[in-house]
């Protein structure tokens, strides 16, 4: 399967990007070797899907959306004033991007198919900004699927514990 987004494929930080993806590897595998759920999937197509899912949230959707963090939250609380037009910008080619979200999900439960993955537990923080502070829910409401699929990954126990602990 090849997932085409559109737009730079660029990370504000490779480096802390792939020491994250790679320890939330390792603790996802050694979850499953203790016995736990195997989020990494089972067969080598359900693995290389994740991985796919995990390169595109990297590489796509998080660059993104922590440029309209920075601009929207953390630039404002340090009384500085975030640069407007690059959010509409980012906003912009994470129409885009979403669009391909919507079409593999009208295709399958998660993005790696019919089971719960790390490739859907890493996008939990940040479509939540959407959702939330960046009042920009209308982008995963619009798109059938997605808002489905936020749904069912947002109403997890695990996550519900998780933005319990936060508050």
């Amino acid at each position: 399967m090849v997932v085409k987004v559109y737009g730079a494929a660029y990370a504000s930080c490779p480096q802390r990007a792939l020491v994250c993806l790679v320890g939330v590897r390792y603790y996802a595998a050694k979850c499953a070797s203790d016995g736990g759920i195997n989020l990494l999937g089972n067969t080598l197509e359900e693995k290389a899907l994740v991985d796919q899912w995990l390169e595109v949230e990297v590489n796509n959707y998080n660059p993104l959306i922590y440029t309209m963090v920075l601009q929207l939250l953390i630039l404002p609380r340090k009384g500085l004033v975030g640069d407007m037009e690059l959010v509409r910008d980012c906003k912009g080619k994470l129409e885009k991007v979403l669009d391909v979200y919507e079409e593999r999900l009208s295709k399958s439960k998660y993005l790696a198919g019919e089971r719960y993955t790390i490739a859907d537990l890493s996008h939990l923080s940040n479509t939540r900004f959407l959702m939330e502070e960046g009042e920009m829910e209308d982008l995963i409401k619009r798109r059938k699927n997605v808002y489905i699929w936020w749904m069912g990954i947002s109403s997890r126990p695990s996550w519900k514990k998780v933005m319990e602990l936060q508050h």
